[in-house]
């Protein structure tokens, strides 16, 4: 690769410029390399300013080589430095150098030249391979995007799908509770009408006691009218007997009395006797018993109707009154059954009432556990799917972290390689030119490669290329245009520095990209 030459002021002669790229390995801290010596020449006040030759040297991976370079002479050295700081532009801007600055050297054929080019071109490979391999990686991470994207789409179907079952379920939890509270509602007032019939058997039972507790007492009037009307049909019967035996003596009296008057009658007829006697009074016997006869005859009958009168009404007393307390007892004895049979069918309804009432219950509970463990499971389906969708965005940010940090490493190689290349180009003219003895050592300190071609010491060109965090800056002196990389890139975000030197002369100068 030739590198472009390039002149700071005008007073500053053309020398001839070399550039040498080596690539090192990772681990390797430091390198020397010799050339021919630099011949002297140019006019002017850099007069002394001998042929410089640079040789670039990169080391693999995470290593900051640092490169300087030196050129025999004895004339006071300056310095060129250049900072660069990379925007967000993604091209690649070639560097140039104004080449009447510089002066081809004549550089002897150096026996490393060839192995140096070997490793270059192995480095470019690797370098490609690597590209590649960051290309195939950009690929997989594109398809896995896809891939994180459809199964966003398909998570947040889902969502949707999942929050039209919540309203059915409030619909159906709403109309469970409306049927709760009609059953509470029925259930109070069950209640209420079971309070009043238990408080209608309460009056019941009382009134059934205290006909339990009456009836004794009922009982034992009823015993005592019994034994009254017991004792009087036994009067009774012993006033007919004695009626009877009246009647029988009344009769036999009269038989005894007719008897006696036949007898005296028939005598008195026998016999006549005229008795006349002084007496005021006549006595009519006929006439006494039959009077006495009739108030037996009244006494006897009125005592008896009397008697007849009133057992016949004490009896119908006391049938009366036994008939009303049968019937109040068999009234009783059903209104009892009424009763019983009621309160059967109220326990009944009750328990019945009771189970629907703990079907309810436990029909409710039931929806109710089901409700909220449906509520729960959306719920932790929902966390899972916000997780899993936050999981998603991460890894898609990572994923796009990784894929901007993977194209700004493409950039980033693609800057080197067309660095490369220059260098390369740079240094086969150099080769062809020729020059003299070059040393380059290569130090890991701070990233920086040193360069130093042997010979007059001269003015130096010194460069500085400072990379970190995404941002580079170049800071020098003279005409040099240096590309820039965009920001984010892998080579800058590792935080390398490279510095070089560069045998050069004129003002100072800053670009930023």
């Amino acid at each position: 690769m030739s590198y472009p030459s390039f002149q700071p002021g005008s007073r500053c002669g053309s020398q001839s410029f070399s550039s040498y790229s080596a690539v090192m390995p990772r681990m390797v801290t430091h390198y020397a390399a010799s050339k021919g010596p630099c011949r002297p020449g140019g006019g002017g006040r850099l007069r002394a300013l001998g042929c410089l030759s640079s040789r670039s040297l990169c080391n693999v991976g995470f290593g900051r080589p640092r490169v300087a370079s030196r050129c025999g002479g004895t004339l006071p050295g300056f310095g060129y430095r250049l900072g660069v700081t990379c925007g967000p532009s993604a091209c690649i801007t070639p560097v140039t150098i104004n080449e009447s600055l510089l002066v081809p050297l004549a550089l002897e054929i150096d026996p490393t030249v060839q192995r140096v080019k070997r490793d270059e071109k192995e480095q470019i490979k690797c370098l490609n391979n690597r590209f590649a391999s960051f290309i195939n990686k950009v690929r997989f991470l594109e398809q896995k995007n896809k891939l994180l994207e459809t199964k966003w789409n398909f998570m947040q179907q889902q969502r949707c799908c999942q929050t039209n079952i919540e309203p059915i379920f409030e619909g159906y939890i709403s109309a469970l509770r409306r049927q709760l509270d009609c059953v509470s509602g029925d259930h109070v007032r069950l209640e209420s009408e079971l309070s009043s019939l238990q408080d209608a058997l309460e009056g019941y039972k009382k009134k059934y006691e205290e006909e339990l507790s009456l009836r004794p007492c009922v009982e034992n009037e009823f015993v005592a009218l019994k034994k009254e009307v017991d004792t009087a049909f036994l009067m009774k019967a012993d006033l007919e007997t004695n009626a009877e035996a009246l009647m029988q003596e009344i009769d036999f009296l009269k038989g005894l009395y007719e008897e006696e008057t036949c007898l005296l009658r028939s005598q008195i007829s026998e016999t006549s006797v005229i008795v006349k006697m002084d007496n005021s009074r006549e006595l009519d016997v006929d006439g006494i018993v039959a009077e006495i006869k009739a108030q037996y005859d009244d006494i006897a009958s009125r005592s008896k109707a009397e008697a007849e009168a009133w057992y016949q009404c004490r009896y119908e007393e006391l049938r009366v009154t036994a008939g009303n307390h049968c019937d109040n007892l068999r009234n009783r004895k059903n209104e009892i059954l009424e009763m019983n049979k009621l309160i059967q069918r109220l326990q009944q309804d009750i328990e019945n009432v009771k189970v629907q009432r703990c079907k309810l219950e436990g029909a409710i509970t039931e929806a109710e556990q089901q409700g909220e463990a449906a509520l729960n499971d959306a719920k932790c389906k929902l966390a899972g799917l916000e997780e899993a969708l936050q999981k998603a965005k991460q890894d898609m940010a990572c994923l796009l972290k990784e894929y901007q940090e993977v194209m700004n490493s493409k950039l980033g190689l693609d800057i080197e390689i067309a660095t490369y290349r220059r260098l390369l180009e740079g240094e086969e003219h150099r080769l062809c030119e020729g020059i003299g003895p070059v040393n380059i050592s290569v130090s890991s300190s701070k990233g920086a490669i040193l360069y130093e071609p042997c010979g007059v010491s001269t003015p130096v060109l010194s460069t500085s290329v400072l990379r970190g965090s995404g941002c580079c800056s170049v800071v020098g002196t003279g005409e040099l245009y240096v590309p820039c990389e965009p920001q984010g890139l892998a080579s800058c975000g590792s935080g390398r520095s490279s510095s070089t030197k560069l045998g050069a002369g004129g003002s100072s100068s800053s670009h930023k990209c």
